[in-house]
């Protein structure tokens, strides 16, 4: 199961394994106080997409298609979170203020439907 939370929401035991999956370190936040379990840079969109969408609800389709090309292109990024996912809950931190337009809202996505075709290949096998 994959989750998303907001960085600065309280950890819970439910939360599973927890990544950090934006590139910039949460403003206000201490690396003693955010638990986690890891803190993938590499996974989060290019600074060059990061800065054309600005959190633009307008671009965000666009967004999503070109996060998902840096996704395909970048395996190693997300393959540590596909592991952990494989084998119980993970959630993903994400530090933006719009819920529902963030690279943690697309690679939920992208890592979930990696799953779901994991499963079915396995099932074709049997």
């Amino acid at each position: 199961m994959v989750k998303i939370k907001h960085v600065y929401e309280a950890y819970d035991a439910a939360d599973g394994k927890r990544f950090l999956i934006d590139r910039l370190w949460p403003r206000g936040m201490s690396k003693e106080k955010l638990v986690m379990d890891a803190w993938l840079k590499d996974v989060s969109p290019s600074g060059e997409l990061r800065g054309w969408f600005g959190h633009d609800p307008a671009k965000w389709e666009e967004f999503q298609n070109r996060y998902t090309i840096e996704l395909d292109s970048n395996p190693d990024a997300w393959k540590p979170l596909l592991a952990a996912a494989r084998q119980g809950t993970v959630t993903l931190l994400f530090a933006a203020h719009d819920s529902e337009h963030n690279n943690a809202v697309v690679l939920k996505a992208y890592l979930e439907n990696l799953l779901q075709i994991t499963e079915e290949q396995s099932r074709l096998r049997k």
